[in-house]
């Protein structure tokens, strides 16, 4: 009869290692998020702080 138990790790842990690889995925996929959206703000921060800048050149 077949059974659905893996066999336990050497070191006796429990931890199931697709669930460590779903794991290390998903913060790799909230870091490259979070880095994305830094960079989408830095560039919309840059932008708007240069038309700012051409205005204060045009009014003075």
């Amino acid at each position: 009869m077949h059974t659905n138990r893996r066999p336990e790790t050497p070191d006796g842990s429990s931890e199931n290692p697709p669930v460590r690889s779903w794991l290390a995925r998903r913060r790799r996929a909230l870091l490259s998020s979070a880095l994305r959206g830094a960079a989408y703000a830095t560039g919309a921060g840059l932008v708007g702080l240069l038309f700012w800048a051409i205005q204060q050149q045009l009014q003075g």
